[in-house]
Formats: structure tokens, sequence, C-alpha cells
């Protein structure tokens, strides 16, 4: 068996997800054994795109933070072509994967998980950091089902003082289009730390309903939906709730609900649910500590299949065509990018990148497919992108892969 790559102290093994600037890999530190998440950037992309700042900043932010519901930066390293970040690793997959799994959470649920959201965010402002990009994806959990704030690459840092002095003004618009605030889009500049606010009454909204409160077919529709703070509510959501959401979308943010109005909010502070949401609602809904490999989450999905790598990579590509996506080509690494090179995807391997721009914004695939027994076996990366879209747009590409002839079965035994 071939050695592991290794990086600094740490083993690395498997693709957890993929970036703009390379990929998240899971590792393993050689003499402790504690499991980790290293982030591995590329300098070159980060060149050609001026991003250099953005990713010192990032760092730089993380580095300060230290909180039970905000991911963990352990250390930095670096080579002469990548950096790599090391995060503490959190397997209990994305909060969205509980929505996909159940459709949406009760009352009881929601709010625990809102209540560590607000703190988390909280204590990001405390220190001077608004996350500007605040959805349901950059929500993890860990094995015991706390929730971490993750993705700080669209963070700002303010000058921590009240008020909306010119220096706090965020002119960068950022964030994902449908839980973006109002005056983002306005392209006036805007204070972070409120416009965090109405995005974690999206949240709220999305853990509760299983849907978006502004979700229309073209961008345009879209953002005036949200300049109008125009949405419904289903049926089932009660009156106390709903006040706090009316609260927090609101169009003008001098008038909206700041995280101090939250944290006295009635609905937020009800503990009469508490005891029935930890033992009959939240406990089910955590997964069981467990190895990666049997870890399911909706940036790696594991398939098998008894057709070979090829077939299976040639019957996605003609899908993903037909679906309408750009493929990304191959690309051979350069020779001197190998000793840095964390992939060890062994031979036989086929894989294939697409995106496709949908009313939701940019998603994006990586689909690797590796000689298994008796067939291969598929690893099915969300790149970026909003995952309710994502996953209606791969359900689609798997079916018509599945009506080529191609066998899909997973997730495959550990």
């Amino acid at each position: 068996m071939a050695a592991k790559k290794q990086v600094g102290k740490y083993e690395i093994g498997r693709t957890l997800g993929e970036g703009t600037f390379g990929k998240v890999k899971h590792a393993v530190h050689v003499s402790s054994r504690v499991e980790v998440a290293i982030k591995v950037l590329d300098k070159e992309r980060i060149q050609k795109q001026s991003m250099g700042s953005q990713i010192k900043k990032e760092i730089s932010i993380m580095k300060q933070l230290s909180h039970e519901n905000v991911v963990k930066l352990k250390e930095v390293l670096a080579s002469r072509t990548k950096i790599f970040i090391v995060l503490e690793l959190v397997t209990g997959g994305e909060l969205f994967d509980l929505i996909v799994q159940r459709g949406r959470l009760d009352e009881a649920a929601s709010r625990i998980y809102f209540r560590q959201l607000v703190s988390g965010v909280a204590y990001c402002h405390s220190q001077g950091v608004a996350h500007r990009d605040l959805k349901p994806e950059n929500l993890l959990l860990d094995s015991e089902g706390t929730l971490k704030i993750s993705d700080f690459g669209l963070s700002a840092l303010y000058d921590g003082e009240e008020g909306s002095t010119r220096s706090q003004m965020l002119h960068t618009t950022c964030g994902t289009p449908n839980y973006v605030a109002p005056e983002v889009l306005q392209n006036e500049g805007y204070v972070g730390r409120i416009a965090d606010c109405w995005s974690i009454g999206v949240i709220l909204y999305v853990l509760l309903a299983g849907f978006l409160p502004f979700d229309e077919a073209t961008m345009s529709a879209l953002f005036d939906k949200i300049k109008r703070a125009e949405f419904a509510y289903p049926a089932h959501f009660s009156d106390g709730v709903k006040v706090l959401i009316d609260s927090l979308l609101v169009a003008d943010p001098q008038k909206r609900a700041t995280l101090t109005d939250v944290q006295k909010d009635r609905w937020f502070l009800d503990q009469s649910l508490s005891t029935v949401a930890t033992d009959q609602v939240v406990q089910p809904l955590m997964r069981k500590k467990s190895s990666l490999k049997t870890s399911k989450s909706t940036r790696v999905q594991s398939l098998t299949s008894s057709s070979s790598p090829t077939q299976v990579v040639e019957a996605l590509r003609k899908a993903l065509v037909a679906s309408g996506a750009t493929l990304a080509e191959d690309a051979p690494p350069k020779p001197e990018e190998t000793e840095d090179e964390t992939d060890d995807e062994g031979p036989g391997t086929r894989s294939v990148e697409a995106s496709l721009q949908s009313p939701s914004g940019l998603l994006a695939l990586v689909a690797t497919a590796r000689p298994a027994d008796n067939g291969a076996a598929l690893d099915l990366l969300r790149g970026k992108g909003d995952i309710l879209a994502f996953q209606a747009w791969l359900q689609g590409v798997l079916e018509a892969v599945r009506a080529a002839g191609v066998t899909l079965t997973g997730p495959p035994e550990p």
C-alpha cells in the first residue's frame, strides 16, 4: 500500500469539498491522531484573481475567533505553491442536511439551532466581524449536534463602535442572493452586522418552512421581492415566530431588529418546550459518531455502480450537458506542482466538473468515479450554490444517468 501523503504533521485523506481556489481535505495529525479538515489553496489561482489580500483577511479573521459556535482555525501551513489552512473537523454535515432529510424542522428544534446561530453571530459582531454570507450551507453540525458557523471568506472587519460611520460601511455586494439583505442590493453601502440580522431571519424561515421566503424564476424578480420584503407565511407558523421574523425581514435596515432585540424576543426565550426539544426532537436528528467514510453529507454523496468509471463519467457528461450545464475539462497538474499535490485518486479514476447558471445563482458539481469491486465508486461534491436548487439539478442528472442504463446505488458499504 502506498504511503499516505503528508503536509506538515498531517496525513492527508479524502476530499471533503471543492472551492474556487482549491479543495478541502480530511486529515489526521500523525502523533495525536486528531482528525482535522485542511483547506488546500492554490497560490497561482489566488494570484491570478488578485485574491491574496482576501485570503489573508480570512485567515486573520478566523485566528481571532474562539467560540463554541464558530469553526476553529488551528494553524496555517504553506509550501511553494500551496497554502494549507488547518481547521476543526465538523463531521455532522450541514444544517441544511436536516432540512433536506426532514422536509422542515418544528419550532422546538428550530429554536435550539437558531439560539446557537444567534450566539455565534453575536460573538463575531462583538469581535468586530460581520459574516456577510450567513446561510444554512455555512452552518455545520458537529457529532454532538452543536452548530458551527463556517466560511468567513466574505467576512469584513468593522471598527466595533455603534453607529454607521463611513469606516463601517461595506460597499462590496456579496452573499448568496436568496439570503442577502435589501440594502446590499442597493449598491449604496451597508452595515455588515445589520445585514447579518436579515440573513438570520431568512435562515429561521427556511428551518421552519423547508423552502425560501424569497425565491423567484429570475434574478430581477427575486431582487424586487427582497427589496420590498415581500413574502408569505405557511399556515403552520405560530404567531410568536412570525413576530420575530417580521422584525428581522424589514427592508429598512434602520428599523430592523438587532441581535439584542432578538435575544429579548418572547419566542426566542420560550422555555416551555426546551426539555421535550432536547430529548425527543434534537437527538434523533443527530448523527452517531462515525468515521468520515460512513458519515453522509450533502457536500459528499457516495454512490456505487456496476458500470466502469469511464462509463459512469461519460453518462454523467451527457446528462449534465443535456441539463444545460457547462463542463470544465480536466487539467493535469503541472510538473512543478507535484511536490505539493494532495490528491491520491489512483489509476483508472475519472472525473468531471460542471456548472449551471440557475435562477438561484451559480451551481457547481464535482464528480469523481474510482475503480471498485465489480464496478465503480462515485463521489458527488457540491462546489457551490443553493442546496435546494443543487439537489433538484442533481436529482434530474442522476435520473438521466440511470435512464441511460448506468446503475447507481448508495451509499457504499464502509
